[in-house]
């Protein structure tokens, strides 16, 4: 499978009018499909697997946020890029486990390391975590600047797309919400 995508490279190359046996050409096609690899390794991890781990504590009643997370993903409609930035949070059932704090990145990166839509991205990660982990209510609120936006089409750079999924009470319950945006926005 790898020689037919680096051979479809490089016909692509062809097809261009580009010579791909130039010497910046030459191996492109290969550096290609290990990048592909690489951009939608998510495919091959399981969310539940990164979340499986978990360790008592004490307290777990108040919500746990991870803020500023930088990702990068890939445009299902366009094959490029959109980059941003994540707020991810869970409410702990009282008394519950919890998972270490790498592992709310790490589930992220899972997701946006597979072909995605923003408004996608967002939900896969509350569902995982509502699915995976015992919480009262989860969040993910994701700020990213689209390449298919910024690069082409209407060519607006720093114009950024905002999506939330908030679940349980953090849906419900409008100061838990409040102090959550807080969080987000560094307060």
């Amino acid at each position: 499978m790898t020689t037919d995508l680096a051979a479809g490279i490089r016909s692509w190359l062809t097809h261009r009018g580009l010579d791909p046996d130039d010497p910046n050409l030459a191996d492109t096609p290969e550096r290609v499909v290990r990048a592909w690899a690489e951009l939608t390794a998510g495919y091959d991890q399981d969310p539940a697997a990164v979340l499986e781990r978990t360790f008592p504590v004490e307290r777990s009643d108040g919500m746990i946020a991870v803020t500023g997370v930088p990702f990068t993903s890939c445009c299902a409609h366009h094959l490029m890029p959109f980059t941003g930035t994540a707020t991810i949070a869970y409410l702990p059932v009282a008394g519950a486990p919890v998972v270490g704090l790498s592992k709310l990145p790490r589930l992220l990166d899972i997701f946006a390391h597979r072909l995605q839509v923003q408004e996608q991205l967002t939900y896969q990660v509350t569902d995982a975590l509502d699915t995976y982990l015992k919480t009262e209510g989860s969040a993910c609120l994701v700020r990213a600047e689209h390449g298919c936006m910024t690069q082409r089409g209407v060519r607006k750079p720093g114009a950024a797309m905002l999506t939330t999924s908030v679940t349980g009470r953090f849906a419900t319950e409008p100061e838990l919400r409040a102090h959550l945006m807080a969080v987000h926005q560094g307060g």
